[in-house]
């Protein structure tokens, strides 16, 4: 008897190694297209440290979107308006410009094959507050703009002022050569987007009155990540969807009174439930599109074992769910995120209050909806005496672009240039941009700037000593440059 198991346990394992082995014998990435067939417009010279003094200049700018917009220093963006009229004069020149919505920049430099599809570049140019009480642990002034170090300093150097004055270096270089465009170039770049992006969503619908359908869109949103998760090493992350965005009310409703005095049902309770249970209900992890098609693409550069359980995950996706959920930027590729972030009850400490609430955000991954959200967190609360409602109305997630198409070639072609033998891969961004309105007028959205970052270095966006070396601004410069010159020439 024993033997005869052992036969059939062998017979088993000798089986399940040679499926093991076939997978990922047979195993490749979701198609994705090289950049082979694209011949890239020639690399240019550029004048970092000139381009370093004028984002220096643009981050004094206090373009700053605060959650209260009565705080805004609405002058701010007209002065930062007005120094992008004058400090780039040839592009002013060679475009026409509009101010839309209150702030929102969109100018067209026309080509001349009216049949030719557009393209459309994006960067906004509001930035967020810096926290107050952490001035002091900023290496240089957060609105300083301080050239230091081999780097640029300051709110809003990476985002996004970083991206918005590399494209108007890259096109006042292009209009002073003399350069002039086959297909047509937009540039949107909004003035909220911190808050919201109401200018996007007016600069979309007023291109889609025009009748445009650009090849492409690109936004900020991702870059060439220099740990990247499977690799361990550099790789080019190109953005191709983003989460959707949902904020949850919880309010729970009580009778309120003497602190000294508490009934049995108090409501700060009830609230407190039920925030504890709706966390505890998280969403299931999984490796599925388009997180997938990146795992599969950075395994098959990777090789080796990593390969082999990826080729596998009917037998291994627990081990590389595990893996990815290491990181807290891992585990936000695999699920939906639920994240309590605010609550308040009683304005004072010795009265119950009649009504508690708290908000929780969720980030929606591709796979789930506004709907799987209130249906989950209804299901966790169950017959506590809460209400649920959405603070605002949920934004739902992206289509995920292509990763074949001829706007995916041309990004990834102009990406590649700036880091030579990088793989690849396509990117679930996590976090909200502008280009999340443009599906409508493009037949692709992407995400990506050529900044080259480590997953640590991630934090200073939004965060303490923002800031962008020369290094990855010249190459955000050649990028838009040779993006423009190719795609459009």
């Amino acid at each position: 008897m024993i033997r005869k198991w052992a036969v059939g346990l062998g017979a088993v394992i000798v089986a399940g190694a040679a499926i093991v082995g076939a997978r990922t014998a047979m195993f490749a990435p979701a198609g994705a297209a090289t950049a082979e067939s694209i011949t890239l417009a020639p690399a240019p010279t550029v004048d970092v440290a000139a381009s370093a003094r004028n984002l220096g200049a643009a981050i004094r700018f206090k373009t700053i979107s605060n959650q209260n917009a009565a705080d805004n220093q609405i002058a701010e963006w007209t002065k930062f308006q007005d120094w992008l009229q004058a400090t780039y004069p040839a592009a002013h020149a060679a475009m026409t410009r509009e101010v839309i919505a209150g702030g929102t920049l969109v100018y067209a430099w026309k080509g001349s094959e009216s049949d030719a599809k557009p393209i459309i570049l994006m960067a906004h140019q509001d930035v967020v507050p810096v926290t107050p009480g952490t001035e002091k642990d900023w290496k240089r002034r957060p609105f300083g703009g301080e050239i230091a170090e081999g780097a640029v300093w300051g709110r809003g150097a990476i985002d996004d002022k970083g991206s918005l004055v590399a494209l108007f270096e890259g096109l006042e270089t292009l209009a002073r050569q003399g350069f002039k465009p086959r297909r047509s170039i937009w540039i949107v770049s909004g003035h909220d987007e911190e808050v919201g992006g109401t200018g996007a969503v007016a600069a979309a619908e007023l291109l889609a009155k025009r009748g445009v359908k650009a090849l492409f869109t690109l936004d900020e949103g991702s870059a060439i990540i220099a740990d990247a998760p499977v690799v361990n090493g550099p790789a080019i992350m190109i953005g191709v969807a983003e989460k959707g965005y949902a904020t949850l009310r919880v309010t729970a409703n009580a009778k309120g009174g003497h602190s000294s005095m508490p009934p049995e049902d108090i409501g700060t309770i009830a609230l407190a439930k039920a925030v504890v249970a709706i966390h505890a209900k998280q969403f299931e992890k999984r490796i599925a599109p388009p997180v997938s098609n990146m795992v599969e693409t950075l395994a098959e550069e990777k090789g080796g074992m990593t390969k082999v359980a990826v080729a596998n995950r009917w037998l291994f996706g627990s081990m590389l769910i595990n893996s990815f959920s290491a990181s807290p930027s891992g585990a936000a590729q695999l699920h939906t995120t639920i994240a309590p972030t605010m609550l308040q009850g009683s304005p004072k400490e010795n009265v119950l209050p009649q009504t508690a609430f708290a908000l929780i955000n969720y980030r929606i991954a591709p796979w789930e909806t506004s709907r799987d959200v209130m249906a989950r967190a209804k299901a966790a609360v169950g017959n506590l005496p809460v209400d649920l409602a959405w603070d605002r109305v949920p934004r739902e997630p992206t289509p995920v672009s292509s990763s074949t198409s001829q706007g995916w070639a041309l990004v990834r072609a102009a990406a590649e240039a700036e880091a030579p033998g990088a793989p690849v891969a396509p990117f679930l961004v996590v976090g909200g941009t502008d280009s999340r309105n443009f599906y409508a007028v493009s037949d692709d959205v992407y995400r990506f700037m050529p900044i080259k970052l480590s997953v640590k270095e991630t934090a200073m966006i939004h965060g303490t000593n923002e800031h962008v070396t020369f290094d990855s601004l010249e190459r955000m410069i050649r990028f838009y440059i040779r993006l423009i010159a190719t795609s459009a020439g």
